[in-house]
């Protein structure tokens, strides 16, 4: 499936992944292939993206939303949190 990360300043990621762990606001959940179509808040707190290769990519954001549809994922980041 594939994954687009935006904040309001950037594209922060984009491309094809295995899975998706977010920080939602009722808890934490994960996005796998052929998840059924969904849109949540999400709350500060890590973002892991299993990717293609199946590398375990790490961001953190400070909240949004994502948005789930056809094996393409939306996620909205208010920002990405550094250091």
């Amino acid at each position: 499936m594939k994954i687009v990360i935006i904040t309001p300043d950037n594209k922060v990621y984009s491309g094809e992944i295995r899975s998706v762990r977010v920080p939602g606001a009722s808890g934490s959940f994960q996005v796998l292939q052929d998840h059924a179509p969904i849109i949540s808040t999400l709350v500060r707190g890590p973002v892991f993206i299993s990717d293609d290769q199946a590398r375990e990519i790490k961001y953190e954001i400070s909240g949004g939303v994502i948005e789930v549809k056809k094996n393409k994922v939306i996620l909205l980041a208010d920002s990405i949190i550094t250091g």
